[in-house]
């Protein structure tokens, strides 16, 4: 049996902004900082759970908010924060197409190697 067969394709994916001059873009780390403030209720308490600091999360959020021209959270002070509906709409979405995308690599890494 192949070796090939243990491995996994790992697949990127990301959401920008054609318009955007910027660099910024939604990605995975933007999806797990927004997955966090929904679950948490908190920005800070979603950088804590990530091992970043709540001014570098703060910063992301600022920039891609900018780039993407959508705001993602509504915050709320020293209430926290939670996401807007269309950061809702742009993360659910954002995971459903990374589901599906990384399932259709793996089947077809798979057909490939087998």
């Amino acid at each position: 049996m192949s070796k090939l067969t243990n491995l996994t394709p790992s697949i990127r994916l990301s959401i920008k902004n054609p318009d955007s001059e910027s660099g910024s873009v939604f990605g995975r780390g933007i999806a797990d900082l927004c997955l966090g403030g929904r679950e948490k209720g908190s920005l800070n308490a979603a950088a804590k759970s990530i091992g970043m600091a709540y001014s570098k999360a703060w910063r992301i959020i600022k920039e891609t908010e900018a780039a993407l021209e959508i705001q993602l959270l509504n915050r709320d002070g020293a209430h926290g924060s939670s996401l807007t509906d269309e950061g809702n709409k742009l993360l659910d979405s954002y995971l459903e197409i990374a589901k599906r995308v990384q399932e259709a690599a793996e089947k077809e890494f798979h057909r490939l190697v087998d």
